[in-house]
């Protein structure tokens, strides 16, 4: 008798707390968990929700209105209502063809499926809800459908029932729903139950513990968990555990548990948790001989449903069934007689409802499979009438493409053939002043680029610097000063090969122009004895990649030295100062060299006898002009310094970043 209560209480009841949701979605939710405390209100709120989703036009949250009015349905025994709603939710989301919509569908038709006894496709329609509810990541129902898809496998496939549930619960986790986590500790719960029916102490206690743990859990978040059945049915469970477990039991815990299942199906006329409550305490009290108290808690049950406005057949049969039992043990024949005509005529009651229930399903079954393929007759029919339009409109376009090619083809035919002889002659003639033009331009900028190259090689690298610089390395070498001697001949060796691959480079990074001119002012030091100090002064702003004209400063920086700094003749220390920096918003680079030399004036005054003419304005002039032809942004400006700031000389060159 105990296995029947058992399999009694496993019920489904889905949860309202869900992520995603639009409003009217939302609002149905909400509708739905009034379902066992205000049903009138449940109904009357989805409704208003399905009228708002068919305002708006939303074939999505149409139907997924459709389908909790068809589990609102489902919950009130009211089959005829449940099969129209599911049916309407699924035709609706096939419409939206939307994954919420589907998913939502099909969890409904799994459900009407599972309560019309058709398992296979109940399972088909739950694990494709399932896979699309784990696809939008809305773990609360995963959590919920897992279990229910658990329950459908029971008991033909023990590892899909084990699989499921466990997903379930890890589902029910993630989502932190508390009616979601009992839900799937109840799944979870339902194998460990079986597994401790053999005998294993060990996987008993297993099971006790967590029974345990569930309802601890579900008592700290009572008011949270709509599906109160949920709470009673963990009690039932635990209390078949002790009635089933190590003898002698523990009759205080079994009687305990049974209690508060028995309140909680009084208190929320859950029929089934009542009658299971009672049936075991009755068994309890009967096996250990305590007829009295059996006999008054099976009345207690008949009597508690006699006041209902609805009567449950099987479960007046299942109490009379029961005090039969017990006449029989005492020798009670008279009450025996008594009992036995009461379960006869609820027991036939109830195979009448049975049998009435079984024609219900069969024609929900065969009205729902009607409409299933009929749907999907439908869908065949307007896939083959888009693929004929679609047929239909690529052959007429074929055709209209057809014919204008052809006219095309004539006219044109007809115009090519006319004038193909002085098209070809024009072309050919074209073509030849073409190659003509681009030969002489080539020419001559190569002719220009490889004058400039050999000017700027000679201005880089001036006779007098090299000489001089040698014989600072040679005095050195005689002076037995070799070390920097050495050092000073790597950094002339250093500064030729950069400036000869430099030279022959279209652009290179502001890094690498700034190590050639150190290396350059550093070899100008040694041949001017240190008369003078130098700092390169790179702005912030100023990224190390930037790309520019290879060997343009350097020109400028020997101009300084030579015209500016070595003529000094007084007892100021000359100073030379290369200054970078970027204007972000016009993306230009602006470059400055100061000295602090003689000046301009005193420079071109001592030019009038020398026999060094300096290159470096005209080449650099040059090369600008040639790689920026026509922008006003480049700018080269050679001044004095203000009187403020003292003599010497200012060169400004700005330049777009290549």
């Amino acid at each position: 008798m105990s296995v029947v209560f058992l399999l009694l209480i496993q019920l489904w009841t889905p949860m309202g707390v869900v992520q995603g949701q639009t409003s009217i979605e939302k609002m149905a939710a909400d509708g739905y968990a009034l379902r066992f405390s205000d049903t009138t209100a449940s109904v009357r709120i989805q409704t208003e929700a399905l009228t708002l989703a068919k305002t708006k036009n939303s074939k999505t949250d149409e139907a997924i209105c459709y389908a909790y009015l068809a589990m609102t349905y489902r919950r009130l025994l009211q089959l005829k209502e449940f099969t129209r709603y599911a049916d309407l939710s699924y035709e609706t989301a096939n419409q939206a063809a939307d994954n919420r919509a589907v998913a939502y569908s099909n969890w409904a038709m799994g459900l009407l499926r599972s309560y019309i006894d058709d398992k296979a496709s109940a399972v088909d329609y739950m694990l494709k809800a399932y896979g699309l509810f784990v696809q939008l990541k809305e773990y609360a129902y995963c959590a919920k459908i897992g279990a229910d898809v658990s329950y459908l496998f029971y008991p033909g496939s023990e590892a899909n029932v084990t699989k499921y549930a466990d997903e379930a619960f890890r589902y029910a986790m993630q989502s932190k729903d508390p009616e979601s986590i009992l839900h799937a500790r109840l799944a979870v719960g339902s194998y460990l139950l079986d597994s401790a029916g053999g005998g294993d102490l060990e996987q008993w206690q297993k099971a006790v513990l967590f029974f345990k743990e569930t309802i601890r859990q579900a008592e700290q978040v009572e008011d949270a968990i709509v599906s109160k059945s949920n709470i009673g049915i963990a009690h039932i469970n635990l209390a078949v555990l002790y009635m089933n477990g190590p003898k002698p039991i523990d009759e205080k815990a079994f009687l305990s548990h049974l209690e508060q299942a028995t309140y909680i199906g009084r208190q929320y006329s859950l029929r089934n948790i009542y009658r299971s409550s009672l049936g075991l305490q009755g068994q309890f009290f009967m096996q250990k001989g305590d007829y009295r108290t059996a006999e008054n808690l099976f009345k207690e049950g008949i009597a508690y449903q006699q006041t209902l406005p609805y009567k449950d057949n099987d479960l007046l049969a299942t109490f009379f069934g029961c005090l039969k039992e017990l006449a029989a043990q005492e020798k009670d024949y008279a009450a025996y007689h008594e009992y036995d005509t009461y379960f006869n005529k609820y027991n036939k009651l109830k195979y009448d409802e049975a049998t009435q229930k079984i024609l219900q399903n069969t024609d929900a079954r065969f009205e729902s499979e009607k409409k299933l393929a009929l749907i999907e007759q439908l869908e065949k029919e307007n896939e083959l009438e888009r693929k004929n339009k679609f047929l239909g409109y690529g052959i007429s376009a074929i055709l209209l493409i057809g014919l204008v090619f052809m006219y095309r083809s004539y006219y044109y035919r007809q115009r090519y053939f006319q004038n193909r002889e002085d098209i070809l002659q024009e072309q050919q003639t074209n073509s030849e002043l073409k190659v003509q033009l681009m030969e002489k331009e080539s020419l001559e900028v190569l002719a220009e680029k490889l004058s400039l190259e050999r000017r700027l090689l000679q201005s880089q690298m001036d006779p007098h610097f090299i000489f001089n610089l040698l014989g600072n390395i040679q005095s050195m070498i005689l002076q037995n000063d070799r070390v920097v001697a050495v050092s000073y001949l790597g950094k002339f060796a250093k500064l030729t090969r950069q400036v000869l691959e430099q030279s022959r480079m279209d652009r290179i990074c502001i890094e690498q122009e700034i190590q050639t001119l150190k290396n350059y002012i550093e070899l100008q030091q040694l041949r001017l004895n240190h008369s003078f100090d130098y700092e390169i002064q790179v702005d912030e702003t100023v990224d190390s990649t930037v790309y520019i004209p290879p060997l343009l400063l350097q020109p400028f920086v020997e101009n300084a030295i030579e015209h500016g700094l070595k003529p000094l003749v007084d007892r100021r220390r000359g100073f030379l100062k290369v200054a970078f920096h970027l204007d972000i918003d016009a993306d230009i680079l602006e470059c400055t060299i100061t000295d602090n030399g003689i000046g301009l004036g005193a420079s071109k005054s001592r030019k009038i006898d020398a026999s060094h003419t300096s290159l470096s304005t005209r080449i650099t002039d040059e090369r600008l002009a040639l790689l920026y032809p026509n922008n006003p942004s480049v700018q080269l400006k050679v001044t004095d310094r203000n009187e403020e700031e003292g003599a010497g000389c200012v060169v400004f060159l700005s330049i777009p970043l290549i």
